[in-house]
């Protein structure tokens, strides 16, 4: 397989007239890909029917079965059912240390929602600012040639061009997709942290009426 069947793809074409601000750019591109196949996939696994789980939580708990309900929390994954363990496991130590150990759960759990989302807000942020540098540096090619021959060979000239645009248009194509999935995987954590606070808020109170229930004389 010889490099001329390749060259006849335009997009291998287009990625050699870009120059050497495609590379980067090309890098950018399989890095922000990688982390959001890698978000998609976290974000699937974390993902629970929460109504369903909260109630086989609260019949175990009506039944005053701490341990059981420790159990159904081991079963699922994602930060909803570890911040409800957390709380479940200090069950009988006071509000205070619940709520306690429900804050603490929660923010480990949404450093985990959110890693990997910097990333994806990086390429978007720095490919169209190299696009724009591939801009610059094709310019400046351009005034090169211009400089030396003057404008009989407008031929190289366009060439300058053309690498100005290329990248420009390699920087945008790239951003654009990053910044919408940036976004969906924001509104995704977001959607995931109110949830974790809603049941959390409810078990607390659970968890606490339950209390006042066996001290009550």
């Amino acid at each position: 397989m010889t490099l001329s069947f390749f060259e006849n793809f335009a997009l291998l074409k287009y990625f050699q007239k870009g120059g050497p601000m495609m590379w980067p750019l090309l890098f950018l591109a399989i890095l922000g890909v990688a982390f959001i196949i890698e978000r998609f996939i976290a974000y699937f696994r974390v993902s629970i029917k929460t109504p369903q789980f909260l109630d086989s939580i609260k019949k175990v708990l009506q039944k005053r079965q701490i341990k059981e309900a420790i159990e159904i929390c081991e079963q699922y994954r994602g930060p909803i059912a570890s911040i409800l363990k957390a709380g479940l496991l200090k069950y009988g130590k006071g509000r205070e240390e619940i709520v306690s150990a429900i804050n603490t759960s929660g923010e480990l759990e949404l450093a985990r929602l959110e890693r990997g989302l910097i990333w994806i807000a990086t390429v978007a942020t720095l490919a169209p600012l190299l696009g724009f540098l591939g801009t610059v540096t094709g310019m400046i090619k351009s005034f090169d040639v211009i400089a030396v021959q003057g404008l009989n060979n407008p031929s190289l000239v366009a060439l300058g061009i053309s690498e100005a645009l290329i990248t420009t248009a390699s920087g945008l194509i790239i951003a654009i997709p990053m910044n919408l999935f940036y976004n969906y995987f924001a509104s995704k954590v977001s959607k995931i942290v109110l949830e974790m606070q809603e049941s959390s808020t409810l078990l607390v109170e659970y968890l606490t009426t339950l209390e006042e229930e066996i001290t009550r004389p």
